[in-house]
């Protein structure tokens, strides 16, 4: 389940033919083997789950490289994991080798095409925590820490109609994208598609707050499958009136 993610992530080898994702990406200013764990719960600790789906649903644990099968796996769905829990699932297993993915649900706003309703739904995260050993250290490209936060247009909309400068297609393609012109058409459901969006892209930025507040960064990076410069485009939408 996990190893198309970790090739996407480590590898940077996108599929076009699916929706594009978004994308966080955390370094740590110093891993060791004293505080791998400290910072692998301390993260854990941060993660914004769904309120109807809370916990972690998926463990898998990989040892020296991606290739290699998985030396503890799990299947949480009936029974959720809380973090502490999944310390508990790890014990001393987890280690400067290692690298942990694991799955779970946040919230955010999700517009319905057809009805033109906006819903709160529990969005997959996949998450990876490599330790700085694994794979021969591909952490320095891929971060420490990446999580794969859903659907990229749940930040940027659809057509490129939000942010300053963004200009939807001339001449829509599909009749599905006429549909969502025309409705966009009218101020104030375009007005409610761009706060749910803003509102989605503040979950996230509440989220990386956290993180910052609670462990000890070098860097991190909001990065996306389609747009070439994703935190710009972000900040765009959130200062456009």
């Amino acid at each position: 389940m996990f190893y198309a993610l970790w090739a996407l992530v480590s590898k940077s080898r996108y599929n076009e033919s699916v929706s594009n994702r978004a994308y966080l990406k955390v370094w740590f200013r110093e891993v060791t083997p004293e505080s791998l764990l400290l910072l692998l719960r301390g993260f854990l600790d941060t993660v914004p789950f769904s309120r109807t789906r809370p916990g972690f649903t998926q463990l898998v644990l990989r040892a020296i490289d991606s290739a290699e099968a998985p030396v503890l796996e799990r299947d949480l769905r009936a029974s959720p994991a809380t973090a502490l829990e999944i310390a508990g699932l790890l014990g001393d297993s987890f280690q400067m080798d290692s690298a942990l993915e694991l799955e779970a649900w946040w919230d955010l706003w999700v517009f319905d095409a057809a009805s033109g309703a906006w819903t709160e739904q529990p969005q997959r995260l996949l998450i990876i925590f490599c330790g700085p050993e694994f794979d021969d250290g591909t952490w320095r490209d891929s971060g420490h820490l990446t999580a794969e936060l859903g659907f990229e247009h749940l930040f940027t909309g659809h057509a490129g109609i939000l942010g300053s400068g963004r200009q939807p297609p001339a001449v829509a393609e599909h009749p599905a994208e006429q549909e969502f012109l025309r409705r966009m058409g009218e101020p104030a459901t375009l007005a409610e598609y761009a706060e749910r969006t803003r509102e989605n892209i503040r979950r996230l930025q509440d989220w990386v707050q956290r993180i910052a507040q609670a462990l000890p960064l070098e860097r991190f990076a909001l990065v996306s499958e389609g747009e070439e410069d994703f935190e710009a485009r972000l900040d765009a939408i959130q200062t456009a009136h």
